[in-house]
């Protein structure tokens, strides 16, 4: 955890009281509630009203992605809803459309988005109310997805567009302008905050949740009932303020340590193979695959030298499964290694990366051969 988000915490930890009562405890509270909506609306470059503390991003996306979002003025409900093939499992499975309702959207073999598909897709639907969710960042690949030309395209239909910016929001200049999303949601963890803690954030309060997922006591603006976690959100908020002060300057260190660990990687198998490494990505992540090395068992021979690398994403690696992703990318593997890089990784940790990795691929290939 950043050290920022780790004070903050600490400091709201000390106010006990409740944000929703009125006695002095729980004002207090309220206020750091309220200024932590404040520092993140600004940080997305949204209004501090559109902003929903939720318990991660998951949550997030089960509440936004739903027939019942409607924008005032709006005679029609949401009927379809188009999704990237590559996206995260929270928006593939998280959505409250009926299954005839939902189509996924291909991907190119560099991972990103079609948009032809998605042009197709919304003229064989015209006159339909759609949503569109896609990622501004794959959680796995690190592909950039084309956000403004598929916000083109769904708002030239008159539809919605969900943003999954969880791996964008502290890493790219990701605001309501420059996005074009009508609903962003993102998570603490990846910033350096707390667990536990994410946001849903609107456009604007055109946009209205018909039937919240959550109901209760209110809060939220009506929008995510149940108490806030006052100190989960004090460190998101101070995490996010950290990760936003240089984005340009992070996202040039991060590129770097990502390129020399790629160097390593072809330095000890010349033939590795980089997933979307040909379209634009994000600094924070590399995917990669060693023909004749399987995944899974590098996975467990890194970690057993204290490098700690995942297969596929991280929320879905420990089932080791075969990834979505790559099979939507059209690619024969269907694992690969993935390397991420944050706000306390170092160049001496990819040194270090290149020589366990250099002593686990020669002992798998020397005892394939002599086996």
């Amino acid at each position: 955890m950043r050290p920022q988000a780790r004070a903050a915490m600490l400091a709201a930890l000390e106010t006990l009281g409740n944000p929703s009562s009125v006695h002095a405890e729980g004002r207090a509270a309220k206020a750091l509630l309220e200024d932590a909506r404040a520092a993140i609306a600004q940080g997305i470059g949204a209004e501090r009203r559109s902003v929903v503390f939720t318990s991660g991003a998951t949550e997030a996306a089960n509440l936004a992605l739903t027939p019942a979002l409607r924008r005032e003025g709006d005679e029609a409900p949401l009927e379809v809803l188009l999704i990237g093939a590559g996206e995260h499992h929270c928006v593939l499975q998280g959505h409250r459309f009926p299954p005839d309702a939902v189509e996924a959207l291909p991907l190119t073999q560099e991972g990103v988005i079609s948009l032809d598909a998605l042009e197709e897709a919304l003229a064989r639907r015209s006159g339909r109310r759609v949503m569109l969710a896609l990622q501004a960042v794959n959680n796995e690949t690190g592909v950039i997805q084309p956000l403004a030309e598929a916000a083109a395209l769904i708002h030239a239909a008159k539809g919605v567009l969900v943003c999954d910016a969880v791996q964008s929001v502290g890493r790219l200049k990701m605001t309501f302008a420059t996005t074009d999303a009508d609903i962003m949601f993102f998570s603490s963890h990846k910033l350096g905050g707390p667990m536990g803690v994410g946001a849903l954030a609107f456009r604007d309060e055109s946009l209205h949740l018909e039937a919240p997922a959550l109901r209760g006591g209110g809060q939220e603006f009506g929008r995510r009932a149940g108490t806030e976690n006052v100190a989960g959100i004090a460190g998101f908020a101070a995490a996010l303020t950290a990760a936003t002060a240089d984005l340009a300057g992070e996202a040039s260190r991060l590129a770097d340590l990502r390129d020399a660990l790629e160097r390593h990687v072809l330095k000890v198998a010349p033939d590795a193979r980089f997933y979307g490494s040909r379209a634009p990505r994000a600094p924070n992540a590399s995917a990669f695959s060693l023909p004749g090395l399987a995944p899974r068992t590098m996975l467990m021979a890194l970690d057993l030298e204290n490098v700690a690398l995942s297969a596929g994403s991280a929320c879905s690696s420990g089932k080791m499964t075969a990834s979505h992703v790559l099979a939507a990318m059209g690619a024969a593997e269907r694992e690969a290694l993935r390397a991420s890089f944050g706000w306390s990784s170092t160049q001496e940790d990819v040194e270090q990366f290149g020589k366990v990795l250099a002593r686990v691929v020669d002992r798998m290939r020397s005892r394939h051969f002599a086996a």
